[in-house]
């Protein structure tokens, strides 16, 4: 009976996994095979993205009059292009902008983006000067901790990985450091990035530049939530009084 009763209460504090921590998510099989570093594409600059808004800002004379239209603007600590209006990169990657119509501006790099728009823009201008900024590039980042969850806007165009970690707070303390998962978007599916900052060699990976829309999570160390005791308090409660009682019970027999 006692062997019985100790079955029951197992399972019952142990069946299902959502037993414990039922707030982990983005779980990976055992045998799930991680996206390699090798195998993604550059990681080394921010490549634009459907659904970013770009402000554009085109000039004659290879930027002559920048000085005079350039101003800095401190409550959005960085610049902005006068007389630059904003246009929205679409789902299939092209943006509309004046003159050029709609482009293909998905999967190249600012730099790219701007030598490519002097070079469309040179037959309507002479030497013309493009400059691009990104407005609305984020990152989610999980830090390890149940409601800490932060969407973090990339004010810089090369944000890398432990930068935005860092931005979020930190690894929590429940948070497993050599557990972190970086999940990019990739067409029809998802790259999977592991990587691992428990020691200083994950620092080459954590160098990776972040992307609009990357997911980080930090996967948490699994244990008990308070909650889960609490319902299961009563039912430990009983099988500890039947217990008891059919000990004592035995006892008087003898």
């Amino acid at each position: 009976m006692r062997k019985l009763l100790l079955f029951l209460g197992i399972a019952l504090l142990f069946s299902g996994c959502g037993w414990l921590n039922p707030n982990i998510m983005l779980q990976t099989d055992k045998d799930f095979k991680y996206t390699k570093f090798s195998d993604s594409a550059n990681n080394k600059e921010y490549r634009i993205s459907p659904n970013d808004i770009i402000e554009f800002g085109l000039y004659s004379n290879e930027g002559f009059k920048l000085v005079d239209l350039t101003s800095l603007n401190n409550a959005n600590m960085g610049y902005r292009f006068e007389n630059s209006l904003e246009y929205l990169v679409e789902t299939d990657g092209t943006c509309k902008l004046p003159i050029l119509g709609r482009i293909k501006l998905s999967g190249l790099t600012i730099k790219e983006v701007e030598m490519l728009l002097e070079e469309k823009y040179a037959s309507y201008y002479i030497k013309p000067y493009v400059l691009i900024k990104v407005l609305n590039k984020r990152v989610i980042v999980f830090p390890g901790s149940a409601g800490d969850a932060k969407v973090i806007p990339l004010q810089n165009n090369n944000t890398t990985l432990i930068e935005a970690i860092a931005l979020a707070g930190g690894i929590a303390d429940d948070g497993k450091a050599r557990k972190v998962k970086l999940i990019r978007e990739n067409g029809d599916k998802h790259d999977v990035f592991l990587i691992d900052l428990s020691t200083i060699a994950g620092i080459k990976e954590a160098s990776m530049v972040v992307q609009a829309n990357d997911i980080i999570y930090i996967e948490p160390r699994k244990r008990i939530s308070s909650k889960v005791i609490q319902e299961i308090a009563p039912v430990v409660s009983i099988l500890t009084s039947i217990f008891v009682v059919i000990t004592y019970s035995r006892a008087i027999s003898k």
